[in-house]
């Protein structure tokens, strides 16, 4: 690939955006922004055009508010443009597939697209858990094919996984890089391991949690009071699943447990599993770990503030907090001992991705790696098969 012309162009570039729901239409709209002519594509009839309409009043309102001018908003509009296929789009310097998570369905497209767009053009997957290198197979010009995931919402989140697939060129990578920084995002980058650095480093957060309950450790509502309060984390653990849906969270958990040949450390849980099962989906049912008014505030989330405090300072096996964050440590520092992505990558992308008070790494650093890798050996031993085993890293950590 002539990497000189996709660095030099991409600034001023077409972009395409396939899918035109909430992720496309997001990304859409900061690629519009940005000083780019967009074409949308969406195979239901009309969901384009309607994606349009939706970008337009948008831009009209982001403007009421004072925060683009009338002159950027109407241009910002004009460069959004409809095409009715794939086969319709000019040529593009960047195409981003924001379609349904299917593998087969994405493999199709980019196959489609590396025939109909110059071999200079990055190919781009918004998947926020299949697999790159798979998406790639039996393409022409495998390396221009990378991930761009972007964080919902797209506008507002700063957060994008740049994921490299083992075909994709170190200059794809970077080029998609400097055009994150100039639409405004913070890219971090990632090898195509399951569940990238968010999706994977934030399993334990929903599952230490979930199998404290299961246990009978606590209740929910007491358990997120001490993630909440204790730990400085803006949501605790059961609030956020039923805020993200029981389902999706679900799905997103099974996906990494299944792409990591079953790993104990990404096995869910049966209260998960049953609360999908019962429909308890979270707030968009009415009901999920907890129960929902109209306005979507909990009517049964009363904390037992005096085991809150015994829990927090109480010894590992059953502090919520210091076995969330053992486990999120542990996980961090492993996928940057197998070479996944930087420290200070996983770090930026656990603060902007998830909100996070720390990141991991060096939260870890601050309570001591030692310290962690002890704390995992204690919880190995109580709840044996796997899932509390330390990562070799954090012994690694400790003599550095």
């Amino acid at each position: 690939m002539h990497h000189v012309t996709v660095d030099r162009q991409l600034s001023a570039v077409a972009v395409a955006v396939i899918g035109a729901g909430a992720m496309g239409s997001g990304i859409a709209q900061i690629a519009s922004q940005a000083g780019h002519e967009v074409y949308l594509v969406d195979a239901l009839e009309g969901a384009a055009a309607a994606a349009q309409d939706r970008l337009a009043s948008l831009l009209v309102g982001l403007e009421a508010k004072g925060r683009i001018t009338a002159a950027q908003a109407q241009a910002a509009s004009a460069r959004v443009h409809i095409a009715s296929s794939t086969a319709d789009l000019p040529e593009c310097g960047l195409v981003i597939e924001a379609i349904r998570e299917d593998l087969g369905d994405k493999r199709a497209l980019f196959a489609a697209l590396a025939r109909m767009q110059p071999a200079g053009t990055l190919l781009a997957s918004n998947t926020s858990s299949l697999d790159i290198t798979k998406l790639t197979q039996g393409l022409p010009h495998p390396e221009r094919v990378l991930g761009l995931h972007f964080f919902n919402p797209p506008p507002l989140m700063r957060l994008v996984e740049v994921i490299h697939g083992h075909q994709t060129s170190d200059e794809s990578v970077t080029a998609a890089m400097e055009l994150m920084r100039a639409w405004g995002k913070t890219p971090v980058r990632c090898t195509s391991t399951p569940g990238f650095i968010v999706n994977r480093v934030a399993r334990p957060f929903y599952g230490e949690a979930q199998r404290m309950v299961e246990a009978g450790v606590a209740d929910a509502a007491t358990i997120d009071l001490v993630i909440r309060e204790v730990g400085g984390f803006r949501m605790g653990p059961m609030e956020l699943t039923d805020l993200i849906g029981q389902d999706v969270n679900l799905a997103v958990g099974t996906s990494v447990w299944e792409q990591t040949g079953r790993d104990e450390r990404y096995a869910p849980t049966d209260l998960q599993r049953q609360l999908v099962a019962d429909g308890r989906l979270g707030r968009k049912t009415g009901r999920g770990v907890f129960r929902y008014d109209d306005a979507g505030a909990p009517l049964d989330a009363s904390p037992d503030r005096t085991l809150t405090a015994a829990l927090a300072n109480g010894p590992i096996v059953t502090n919520p907090l210091g076995r969330t964050l053992a486990m999120l440590v542990n996980e961090a520092v492993d996928l940057v001992a197998r070479g996944e992505a930087s420290a200070g990558d996983v770090d930026t992308a656990m603060k902007l991705g998830t909100n996070y008070p720390k990141g991991p790494i060096a939260w870890g650093a601050e309570i001591g790696f030692d310290v962690i890798a002890a704390q995992l050996r204690q919880l190995d031993t109580a709840f044996p098969g796997g899932r509390y085993r330390p990562s070799p890293a954090l012994d690694a950590q400790v003599g550095s």
